[in-house]
Parts: structure tokens; C-alpha cells; sequence
């Protein structure tokens, strides 16, 4: 755990001196107001909030998370010091689980700063704060299960814009899956919608935490999150 949190403590520092950290947390605050605004026209402030948190799940965590994690294996290919780091006396699970816990710690900051949003509309009307708590929640939980994903797109590759780019594509299949449930139907499209990642965030948006839906994006991280670990390992062996 103390070299987990060495290495979460390094990414941090290496986040807040590279501009890539603000300029990620720039443009979600922007879209995100975009979103915000554009909701103000509905008439219920929880459908506001859930509008925006909707949205930012479908447009913006295929994005977000990518541009976040596609430094952090890529990159130390690139420069050789991902050899050196794994011949160190530190397991790869360490390297996996401190590299996430950073970008999860930006991503989840980011999030955090919407919360004037709500304050906002908790001047000028009387929300209903279960709902955006729950959102918040299953934002978070998603976030956690993009970066996973983005981060085994870092392992697989040496160049950081063929990480994002790859770590973009998965996510945003994820994201569409449920999609396809509209063209065929039975157990196929009930897999689809079980495996899609906007099918559910949608009972949170709702103001309800379904249990089931804290386990999926759980072994959603915890997947994707083992594949980044075996990808490391094989590197051992190349």
C-alpha cells in the first residue's frame, strides 16, 4: 500500500505540473456549463442536474478519462523507464492501482467543482439534493470504470495519441451498446443493455443507488483494471 500511494503521490504532482490537467479540467467545466445552461430552460431543477450528469456521461467520459490516462503507460514506453520501473522491487498491481487512484483523484476534483451548479440552483430554487447526490454517485462509479479502461489503452501502446484514441473507442462502445437493443431483441439485447455503461447510470440520474449498478461499474474498474496488470506482466516476458 505505501509504494501504491508513492506512485499515486508522483502522477499527482506530475498532473498538476503539466498544462494537459488543466486544459482536461477546462474543457469538462466548460461543456458541463454548456450542458447547464442549455437545461436552465426545463421547469423541474432536478431534471436540470440530471440533464447535465446525463449528457456529460455520454459526451464528455469517452473523452475525459483518455486524455487523462493515455500519459501514464504510454508514455514511460516511449521514454524506457517503464523496464526500469518494472525491474524495481515494486509489484505491477502497485503501478496499476497508484497510477489510477491519480487520475481518479483528478477526475473525481474536476467533478466536484460542477457542485457550483447545484449551489446555484440551490439559490434560485429548492432541488430535490437525493437525486443529484445519487448522480454524483453514479458519476463518479462511471468515471472510475472509464479510467480503468483508458488506462489499459495506455498499457498497449508506446504512443499517447494511439492510447486515447483506442481508450476513446472502447468507451464510447460501451457507451452506444445499449443502442443496438432498438434492432434486435431477446437475450442479446438484454446482454447489450447489461453491459452498457449508460444503461446504468440511468437509475442513478433517477435518485435511485441500485446496488446491482455499484457492482457492475465495481467489476467493470476491477476488470479492466486486471487486464492493465496482465498487459504489464507480459512485458516481463518480451
Amino acid at each position: 500500500m505505501t509504494t501504491t500511494l508513492a506512485i499515486m503521490k508522483k502522477e499527482l504532482v506530475v498532473y498538476f505540473k503539466s498544462p494537459m490537467a488543466y486544459i482536461v479540467a477546462g474543457v469538462f467545466l466548460g461543456l458541463t456549463g454548456v450542458f447547464f445552461i442549455d437545461s436552465i430552460d426545463t421547469t423541474v431543477a432536478v431534471a436540470e442536474i440530471r440533464g447535465l450528469l446525463l449528457r456529460s456521461t455520454f459526451f464528455l467520459l469517452p473523452l475525459i478519462p483518455p486524455l487523462l490516462t493515455m500519459r501514464l503507460l504510454a508514455e514511460e514506453q516511449k521514454l524506457g523507464t517503464l523496464e526500469l520501473l518494472l525491474t524495481a522491487p515494486v509489484r505491477d498491481y502497485e503501478v496499476v492501482l497508484g497510477k489510477f487512484l491519480a487520475s481518479f483523484i483528478i477526475l473525481s476534483g474536476t467533478v466536484l467543482l460542477t457542485l457550483f451548479y447545484v449551489l446555484i440552483l440551490s439559490i434560485y430554487s429548492n432541488p430535490d439534493l437525493g437525486p443529484i447526490f445519487s448522480g454524483y454517485v453514479g458519476f463518479l462509479l462511471c468515471g472510475g470504470a472509464t479510467i480503468s479502461i483508458g488506462l489499459l489503452a495506455s498499457s498497449l501502446s508506446g504512443n499517447q495519441l494511439v492510447a486515447a484514441a483506442v481508450g476513446f473507442g472502447v468507451i464510447l462502445l460501451f457507451n452506444v451498446i445499449d443502442q443496438i437493443t432498438t434492432i434486435v431483441g431477446g437475450t442479446v439485447a438484454k446482454v447489450l443493455e447489461a453491459v452498457s455503461l449508460t444503461s446504468h447510470f440511468d437509475s442513478f440520474a433517477r435518485g435511485v443507488i441500485d446496488t446491482g449498478d455499484i457492482v457492475y461499474y465495481l467489476v467493470v474498474m476491477a476488470f479492466f483494471l486486471f487486464l492493465t496488470i496482465r498487459s504489464l506482466e507480459s512485458r516481463r516476458w518480451r
